[in-house]
């Protein structure tokens, strides 16, 4: 028993540190707080997609009340303007305090393109169970679509939810990054993590 703590208490400190490292690479600062405005870098509304657009597309993906997803939308654009992309895909994960996820979609950007990504990341907190479905990632001020092959850090204090529906920001530099996740967006204010986008699939989470 003590082994299996000894190893438990390493892994920890082996997430939180990298946590740390890649929170501090992610923002010129070193820190990280919630968008209280519109970024400066925003996308443009001609550059990007429109709410109602993104709405729609969310709904219609999600299958969860059109109102609910509205008011998540509405919050993000409110925080960030138009998204120039998005990501619709499935993922799953679990945790014992420490966690894991996986997932993998197509990436749309407003051009039209379309592409397969993947994405894993490991997380740590008060965070128990497991978990899967389908997820609604926008994505902001993306410059082209090979720039969301990188890790992108939470943002400390951005959970929102509404009823079953819950989305927390990522970021890393000028790109932002919002999954939206209906049912198990609980699992989002319980634990600090990343999320590591990746062209092929990866079992390992970091």
């Amino acid at each position: 028993m003590s082994v299996n703590i000894s190893i438990a208490k390493r892994l920890a400190y082996a997430i939180i540190a990298g946590l740390f490292l890649v929170s501090c690479a992610s923002s010129p600062n070193g820190s990280q707080t919630a968008p209280a405005t519109r970024s400066t870098t925003q996308t443009s509304d001609a550059e990007g997609f429109d709410q109602y657009a993104t709405v729609k597309a969310a709904v219609d993906f999600l299958g969860d009340s059109a109102e609910r997803i509205a008011v998540i939308v509405d919050k993000a654009f409110k925080d960030h303007g138009s998204p120039n992309a998005y990501i619709r895909g499935e993922e799953a994960g679990g945790a014992f305090a420490l966690g894991v996820r996986y997932g993998r979609g197509e990436l749309v950007t407003k051009s039209g393109e379309i592409r397969q990504v993947f994405w894993q990341g490991p997380s740590i907190g008060f965070d128990f169970g497991a978990d899967g479905g389908r997820v609604f990632i926008l994505v902001y001020n993306l410059p082209d679509s090979e720039a969301i092959y990188q890790r992108f850090a939470g943002v400390a204090g951005s959970a929102y939810f509404v009823g079953g529906v819950g989305m927390n920001y990522q970021r890393s530099e000028d790109i932002v990054i919002a999954p939206i996740r209906v049912g198990i967006g609980m699992r989002l204010g319980a634990a600090v993590g990343y999320t590591h986008f990746t062209r092929e699939s990866s079992v390992n989470p970091f």
